[in-house]
């Protein structure tokens, strides 16, 4: 595992330079939606609506923040369980979406959508306060009725996260033994 630094938009070739285990320190832009958001997204889509911001190159954060005290930026910003998104996934990964933190695994037709296109990060569940204190500025861009799952637009400075699933295919989350030696036949 190599710590790495990288900064929004994320391109094609910073997702060729991470390998599923590296851990991220993340920096610059990047937009929240859980899957109430991303359902009106999906259905806005259908509708052949533009989504509320440009895709192309972003990262989703699927978190639902608490309240931001007085004197903080954001409130505390744990990740959200990831397979609840998992419906709408390839078609945000098809808008050129290229990376989401979350927590947990993700179903295959998820992990095919993401390989060769996006990286899936996880983002360290129990430690809400200390990711949200990464969030330099937020502001509500979509959904403002849905409350803490409105899509925001955040500001990150050295958001701690995980590469989970690779854009080569690669997933750190191995059930087992036999999974790995499927995975890694030299080993």
């Amino acid at each position: 595992m190599e710590l790495k630094r990288i900064t929004t938009p994320l391109t094609k070739e910073k997702l060729e330079g991470l390998t599923s285990g590296d851990q991220v320190l993340l920096s610059g832009v990047i937009y929240t939606a859980r899957d109430a958001a991303h359902k009106r997204m999906v259905e806005a889509l259908d509708r052949g609506e533009s989504l509320p911001f440009d895709p192309k190159d972003q990262v989703i954060y699927y978190v639902g923040p608490t309240p931001t005290k007085p004197g903080q930026t954001f409130g505390s910003a744990g990740p959200t369980t990831s397979y609840r998104m998992d419906a709408y996934t390839p078609q945000m990964i098809a808008q050129g979406i290229t990376g989401m933190i979350g927590k947990g695994k993700r179903g295959q037709e998820v992990k095919d959508a993401i390989k060769g296109n996006a990286t899936y990060f996880a983002a360290i569940g129990g430690a809400a306060a200390i990711m949200g204190k990464c969030v330099r500025k937020a502001e509500v861009i979509a959904y403002e009725d849905l409350g803490a799952e409105a899509i925001r637009r955040l500001e990150v400075e050295d958001l701690p996260i995980i590469v989970v699933n690779d854009i080569a295919g690669n997933d750190i989350y191995i059930t087992g033994p036999e999974e790995y030696l499927k995975e890694h036949p030299h080993e």
